[in-house]
């Protein structure tokens, strides 16, 4: 039987790493899992259950009501990828709006909703064989992943990018709204509390502000050999 492993990428907002995990699982027969997605799940719920008052989170009543919510992934037969479900109900769509986008950062900052969300993909990963994706895979969910990746591109290719992705799917967007979402983000993820995100000590760096996707799959699935050959002369 062969030997599979955990594969963490982990990077800033906008980078594509989504596109990228999803490519390299379905390249190499791993499951996927979007981490990233879970928190925009959580965010989603919290919008539609009025605990957000402008900007701030009433984080009590969120969490007293984390017990309810309940996140999984099913394979989209006609995109070939998971979609992502919340209490049963198919939210890829509206987990993508610039609207849990810009609600997404206070909520990852909650210690008691990354505890819940880290124990299940913990438990998710526990037979290996899995690609995650989000901002802190190789530093706090999977410290011993086999292979870690740390994604980078400039805040304004990133933006650019994040403003295409909307307008192609007929969606309204403002690049400038979109670069200082980016950009706050940014400053969120690396100053919280909890988890921050950084780039873990063993993590290869992956800047692919000026890559195509067809190279950072070439890349991505070079190193993912050089690592199991790793594994496989170790064992021989």
């Amino acid at each position: 039987m062969e030997k599979k492993i955990v594969i963490a990428i982990d990077g800033y907002s906008s980078c594509g790493k989504s596109t990228m995990a999803k490519d390299l699982a379905r390249a190499i027969g791993y499951i996927y899992i979007d981490s990233g997605a879970m928190y925009r799940a959580v965010t989603l719920y919290a919008l539609q259950h009025g605990l957000f008052s402008g900007g701030d989170i009433d984080a009590e009543g969120l969490r007293r009501q984390m017990g309810d919510i309940r996140i999984g992934f099913r394979l989209n037969p006609q995109s070939g990828r998971p979609d992502t479900y919340l209490n049963g109900t198919n939210v890829e769509g509206r987990i993508r709006t610039l609207e849990v986008s810009a609600h997404v950062s206070p909520i990852a900052t909650l210690d008691f909703v990354r505890q819940a969300l880290v124990e299940q993909q913990r438990q998710l990963g526990q037979d290996k064989g899995i690609v995650m994706d989000g901002r802190d895979i190789g530093t706090t969910v999977f410290p011993q992943a086999e292979l870690k990746v740390f994604v980078t591109a400039s805040p304004q290719i990133r933006a650019q990018r994040r403003y295409d992705e909307l307008k192609a799917k007929g969606l309204e967007a403002d690049y400038d709204d979109i670069l200082a979402n980016v950009e706050q983000r940014d400053y969120i993820d690396q100053h919280r509390a909890v988890s921050p995100l950084r780039r873990a000590d063993d993590a290869l760096l992956l800047d692919n502000s000026h890559m195509s996707i067809d190279e950072q799959k070439q890349w991505l699935l070079e190193q993912y050999a050089r690592v199991m050959d790793g594994l496989n002369t170790q064992e021989a």
